[in-house]
């Protein structure tokens, strides 16, 4: 049985090549190419949406009484905690794996959970399931960085990475749009069953569109070097680039300095709703479209932000992930530290939010770390990023949850929370980010 599981999803064989006029093979490449780029990047969207479907809905699940700020904050929690684990391992399997099988298994068991979460007020159940969500949540970007490093150059990766890592933004505006219309129509419930259906679409746009690797359709390898030829590349050669990672201080710091951009991230993912509503009184829906923008301003971040680094910098993440990370800092200043509606204030404190995040989900969050790593080893540099990054998100939420469960009073029969603590939190965080982040401003790509 394990053997069957195991061919099912390793590598995919090389096809040979067919004699054809070099024309039509590159014909072929950019076919190939753009399909699997552009499926990476509405399938990753999609993820999201079924990631992020709890965050959209927790004030009304407070509201019913069905489960309290800290559980809330445990159960998300839960799903960071299950993604750190699965990413840095996932991270290993993705670059020995056939990646459109891995992928679309992930996005499948995700969707299914979200469609159960509707069915159940079981504490218990409720942090199982979304754990187990988390563990195939992370099966995602590992194989999509994967397949960015198969199909294209050195001097495309960067470009096609920033586009591609707006797929984080395009799935969080969908999910706090989407996900929100649909939960205030009819209820919180909903909210979790649309999310596994748009899910399944996704399933089915990965299936077909996201391509293994272009040996496996019987195409030239993008780059020519031994150790680029993705499944000709030996057990040894993958066992020597992935300790090289493990060994590499720059990569671990790297880590560090996203665990703590994540924590300001997914304060704001997770918890930018129910204090929009709960501090300064808008709807459900208010509040999600105010989140929502920075979503979409995040999109314009991260689409450009391999674009500007590649032909401004010569391909150097250094001085733009500095800028980023002081607007970042920014940003929540402006969201946190101005109590009441003020509108347009909060509208652009989302902008600057998802400008900066967008920029330092594509650096900080994998594409420093690829840089620096070997290349067949792509996956595993992603995968050290990615534990330190969602062990970092999966205690914001703990301690999120407590801190506003507990800075919680009741006068004259309201509920009034206190977010002082909350606020220099988040931004802290989004400080010392910005500070590990330059002490490795001169790393290099070490090759085994």
């Amino acid at each position: 049985m394990f053997k069957k599981i195991f061919d099912f999803y390793r590598i995919s064989d090389e096809i040979p090549s067919k004699e054809e006029d070099e024309s039509l093979i590159n014909k072929r490449i950019r076919f190939y190419k753009w399909s699997t780029f552009l499926s990476a990047t509405l399938g990753y969207g999609l993820y999201y949406v079924c990631r992020l479907s709890l965050n959209v809905v927790k004030k009304p699940i407070v509201d019913e009484g069905i489960f309290s700020e800290v559980e809330l904050g445990i159960i998300g929690s839960v799903l960071f905690f299950t993604y750190a684990v699965g990413k840095f391992a996932n991270g290993f399997l993705a670059d020995r794996s056939n990646i459109n099988r891995f992928m679309s298994t992930g996005l499948l068991v995700s969707a299914l959970v979200n469609l159960c979460l509707g069915f159940t007020h079981s504490f218990i159940l409720f942090a199982i399931l979304w754990g187990i969500s988390g563990w195939f949540q992370s099966m995602g970007a590992a194989s999509c960085v994967v397949g960015l490093s198969r199909w294209f150059t050195d001097k495309e990766r960067g470009s096609y990475y920033g586009f591609w890592s707006a797929s984080h933004n395009i799935g969080e505006a969908m999910t706090f749009i989407i996900v929100a219309s649909v939960a205030t129509a009819f209820g919180w419930r909903y909210g979790f069953w649309g999310a596994g259906l748009v899910g399944l679409v996704g399933v089915l746009v990965i299936w077909n569109f996201f391509h293994d690797s272009p040996q496996s359709k019987g195409l030239p390898a993008v780059m020519r070097k031994k150790v680029d030829l993705g499944n000709v590349v030996s057990e040894e050669d993958f066992n020597k680039a992935q300790k090289q990672v493990l060994r590499m201080p720059a990569i671990w710091i790297l880590a560090l300095s996203s665990a703590f951009m994540y924590v300001s991230r997914y304060a704001v993912n997770s918890w930018g709703i129910f204090y929009l509503q709960a501090q300064k009184g808008y709807t459900t829906l208010d509040a999600s479209f105010i989140i929502s923008v920075s979503s979409v301003c995040g999109i314009i971040g991260t689409m450009f932000s391999g674009v500007i680094s590649d032909k401004f910098f010569c391909g150097r993440r250094n001085v733009p992930a500095l800028i980023f990370g002081v607007v970042n800092v920014v940003a929540l200043c402006l969201f946190l530290l101005f109590p009441g509606v003020h509108f347009w204030i909060d509208i652009l404190a989302m902008v600057l939010f998802g400008l900066g995040i967008g920029v330092l989900i594509c650096f900080l969050g994998g594409l420093m770390a690829v840089d620096i790593a070997p290349r067949c080893a792509s996956g595993a540099a992603l995968g050290v990023v990615g534990i330190a990054s969602y062990i970092g998100a999966g205690l914001q939420d703990i301690v999120s949850g407590i801190l506003i469960q507990g800075n919680k009073t009741v006068e004259n029969g309201k509920e009034v929370y206190d977010f002082t603590y909350i606020n220099w939190f988040w931004i802290g965080s989004a400080a010392l980010s910005v500070v590990f982040a330059l002490f490795v401003w001169n790393a290099k790509r070490k090759e085994v």
